[in-house]
């Protein structure tokens, strides 16, 4: 389509109408939007409010905001009206080009472009998006001097930016200072502790909320949750649980497999497979939070059940899967088992290779089995730097079976790793002592001194911290 052959537009009062409704209805490629552009240049339409959002809209769906809209909008000879400058900062908020946002913003400021309660969020949405928190506070700012903390879009938008960047102490301070709050409100703080993995004031400020009257929305609860099963808080989620079979909410895959999840870290797998069975849809998240649950609970038969299941229904295992399942190996000593899974994996059977953690979880597994020169070979053939997590296991696995000279070994390649971590002197010091290798424990004692280290009480727990590394993986 050539624009011109749609319909004769000479007329200026019919100009406008024309462009709009074929914005809306035969722009379909970037040839068709670029003719539109030509004749919005033309014809001096750029300060027209009808057309401006018609025409970001098209530059959205086309990809072209960059090169198309924002060039005809932000420049050194225009200063577009308000409207057209939030609608601007809506689509690029929500595009992948979000930096464009504050350049909006900060043209709009320079020209005397009046701001107004709905072009902070969207700016503040980019600045979260992108991370840039000083920005942010200059925003902040703003916002304070012209008295539009009083909207709670806005203040739910601060939140938001804030939290983002983990920063939860401005968070709770603008929090704090809201005049009005909602269940959005509280919702973005939750979820900023979550995020910042503190659980503890993520569930603080759920009850909170709930004593202040606000009932949560699904989003609440999914972060809440999340918290639950980061903090081992059974209690709270099983009134989560009930709060959703009261209110009907339908136990979508997002919802169920939260709820699963927090069964399962919390033990009590039992009642997250209840919730699978009556879950409509799943997807892979869910299978594995089921399985991930089994694991932690040391089911490990029960896991590998249902990661063949799990296969057999067509969902395909993804990394986390077999993380999982080869953690369920771990615990339950299933060595067999493991190799066959773990070699099926290297083989390419899921699509992907092995990433270190799944060399760690194998390593971990043959460690505690017993086979500690295999676990030795495997560390010495795998296609990555062994991690601390790997030499610990075994380190773990040696110690357990009074192997002294892979202990040794295994220590040595820890402090390598983290030489200011004085719990692998103190493993080494001992194991020279129990040796009777009194030099050799001089010289550890005097390279901690060398080093500025000193022993800290409880840093013999190092092992049984190791041994405990692989539930971290699934948790």
């Amino acid at each position: 389509m050539r624009f011109h052959d749609a319909a004769p537009m000479s007329n200026p009062r019919n100009l406008a109408p024309r462009i709009i409704h074929l914005l809306n209805t035969r722009c379909k490629t970037r040839s068709h939007l670029r003719q539109i552009l030509a004749h919005i240049i033309l014809h001096n339409l750029r300060p027209d409010t009808t057309v401006a959002p018609c025409f970001i809209a098209a530059c959205h769906s086309l990809n072209l905001l960059s090169s198309a809209a924002f060039p005809l909008y932000i420049n050194n000879l225009t200063t577009p009206h308000t409207f057209v400058c939030n609608t601007l900062l809506k689509a690029f908020s929500h595009s992948g080009t979000p930096q464009k946002s504050p350049v909006i913003y900060s043209h709009m400021n320079k020209n005397a472009i009046p701001v107004n309660h709905y072009s902070f969020p969207f700016v503040l949405k980019a600045l979260a998006d992108l991370k840039l928190v000083e920005e942010g506070m200059s925003v902040h700012a703003q916002i304070t001097k012209l008295g539009f903390l009083t909207d709670v879009y806005v203040g739910n938008s601060l939140l938001n930016l804030y939290a983002a960047a983990g920063n939860m102490s401005l968070c709770g301070k603008v929090f704090d200072e809201m005049l009005m709050r909602d269940v959005v409100s509280w919702t973005v703080v939750i979820s900023g502790f979550k995020d910042a993995g503190r659980f503890d004031d993520a569930l603080i400020a759920f009850e909170r909320m709930k004593s202040e009257g606000v009932m949560p929305n699904q989003v609440t609860v999914v972060n809440t949750l999340a918290a639950c099963a980061g903090f081992g808080a059974l209690d709270i989620g099983v009134w989560i649980h009930e709060h959703v079979k009261m209110r009907g909410w339908d136990l979508d895959v997002i919802l169920g497999t939260s709820l699963i999840d927090m069964y399962g870290k919390c033990g009590r797998i039992e009642e997250g497979l209840r919730v699978f069975e009556a879950m409509k849809e799943k997807n892979a998240f869910t299978w594995n939070a089921v399985i991930k649950g089994l694991a932690l609970s040391k089911s490990g038969k029960e896991a590998i059940t249902w990661f063949y299941r799990m296969e057999d229904e067509g969902f395909q295992p993804d990394d986390v899967t077999l993380i999982a399942v080869l953690c369920a190996c771990v615990h339950s000593g299933l060595v067999h088992m493991g190799r066959r899974i773990f070699a099926s994996l290297v083989d390419g059977k899921y699509g992907f290779s092995p990433s270190v953690k799944h060399y760690g979880c194998m390593i971990d597994l043959l460690a505690r089995s017993k086979c500690l020169e295999e676990a030795l070979r495997m560390i010495e053939k795998m296609p990555f730097e062994p991690t601390v997590s790997i030499w610990g296991a075994l380190l773990a696995g040696c110690r357990a079976q009074g192997n002294s000279e892979l202990s040794e070994t295994a220590a040595w390649k820890l402090v390598e790793l983290e030489p200011h971590n004085c719990a692998y002197y103190i493993i080494l010091s001992n194991l020279y002592a129990e040796k009777g290798k009194w030099s050799d424990v001089e010289k550890v004692r005097k390279l901690m001194k060398d080093r500025g280290l000193k022993k800290d009480v409880g840093s013999s727990t190092v092992e049984l911290e190791n041994r405990e590394r692989s539930l971290e993986l699934v948790a």
